[in-house]
């Protein structure tokens, strides 16, 4: 058996504040400087996804990419493109996680892992926020 990593990138623009709604704004500001500023700010963001199984003879595929298209634009694109994400993903509001790319990360990871054909795994999650910023999940805690 022949086992291939396919990496598809999808771009996606959000907006995000790191704000934890229970601190006082001194506090957010405080740890999280610039990053908590009211109006919060944005991002042209490109998510890495990697997935991993046996070459298909037959197809010469790991997966259908059409379905695999299908799965990132349910998960990513229609969650997080032109969205202000604290305000408009749930995980993400108040009392939830911070936008950071880490929890980005992870949280894709949950939502793609349990998507995909049986025999494709997920490999690997990188959000990009800028060009000398990612996070990368590579799901150690997900993995029996």
């Amino acid at each position: 058996m022949t086992l291939v990593r396919l990496t598809r990138i999808v771009p996606f623009a959000a907006a995000h504040r790191y704000f934890r709604s229970e601190w006082s704004d001194e506090k957010n500001r405080e740890v999280f400087g610039d990053c908590a500023g009211e109006h919060g700010h944005g991002h042209s963001y490109e998510c890495h996804v990697t997935v991993a199984g046996p070459l298909d003879r037959e197809t010469g595929m790991v997966m259908d990419l059409r379905q695999l298209d299908a799965i990132l634009e349910n998960e990513i694109t229609a969650r997080f493109d032109h969205r202000f994400i604290n305000h408009e993903v749930p995980e993400f509001g108040p009392g939830g996680l911070v936008p950071t790319g880490e929890a980005l990360a992870v949280t894709i990871w949950r939502h793609l892992a349990q998507r995909l054909p049986t025999g494709v795994r997920l490999e690997r999650v990188r959000v990009q926020e800028e060009p000398h910023l990612f996070a990368e999940y590579l799901g150690e805690e997900e993995r029996p």
